[in-house]
């Protein structure tokens, strides 16, 4: 992007990811003022610079009310994601569906991106450079799905895709100068993955840190041009 960010909202930041990347944003920008939301945990550092606010990601007038504090933002980064819980965990095969797991998946990995969008498309705006992000996963990818399972998490992932790809084809009107993102971040070494980490073959399960890292320089290189696509944390693409 051609100006460096000076305000900055991390969205689900006390996660590993979203933790990880927050402190890359603070020493990558030492001039811009960070936001950062947590859900029910408490602020996992603090810093001058770093304004935490505790944000339920699903609720929407939690999120309308938070983003009318804003006249201006320049990226909004979302790291809020669910793979498994109280409620369950990823399906192998299509007669463990189960509905209120299926829309919990929708709840945490779709609708938040577009309640963000909603809500701060009027501070994203006034940016020169606007910039919205969200960590996906290449298991949303349609065309590289050649393994199947995991219907609720992969579902939710591509339809979140398919929201971000909807959403930059407006934006290229309403946000000329902006670019809209997906984010895969590989499999990194959190909460998330921990119960699936013995499949992950040598050298492919990352550290947030180095994640962080390398997302933070490619999100610094987008131009609008290259708005509605879908990034590994390598910088190369992955099919919709």
């Amino acid at each position: 992007m051609a100006e460096s960010p000076q305000r900055i909202i991390v969205v689900g930041a006390s996660g590993g990811i979203g933790q990880a990347l927050t402190r890359a944003l603070l020493d990558r920008y030492p001039a811009a003022e960070i936001w950062a939301t947590r859900y029910r945990s408490a602020a996992p550092f603090e810093q001058e610079r770093l304004r935490w606010v505790q944000l339920d990601v699903r609720d929407p007038s939690a999120i309308e009310t938070w983003a009318a504090e804003f006249d201006r933002v320049d990226w909004v980064l979302n790291c809020a994601g669910f793979l498994h819980g109280s409620a369950g965990g990823p399906e192998k095969t299509i007669r463990s569906i189960e509905a209120d797991f299926l829309l919990e998946n929708i709840k945490l990995n779709t609708l938040p991106t577009l309640l963000l969008a909603r809500y701060l498309a009027a501070a994203l705006k006034q940016s020169g450079a606007p910039l919205l992000a969200t960590v996906s996963a290449r298991v949303g990818s349609i065309e590289d799905n050649r393994l199947g399972g995991w219907y609720s998490y992969r579902i939710s992932k591509a339809a979140l895709n398919m929201a971000l790809k909807t959403l930059s084809i407006e934006w290229k009107h309403s946000h000329p100068r902006g670019c809209v993102a997906a984010l895969h971040p590989g499999t990194n070494d959190t909460a998330l993955s921990k119960p699936f980490q013995a499949n992950v073959p040598p050298g492919n399960l990352f550290e947030p840190a180095y994640t962080a890292n390398m997302f933070v320089t490619l999100l610094s290189r987008l131009e609008p041009a290259d708005s509605g696509r879908f990034w590994a944390w390598d910088g190369n693409q992955i099919p919709w």
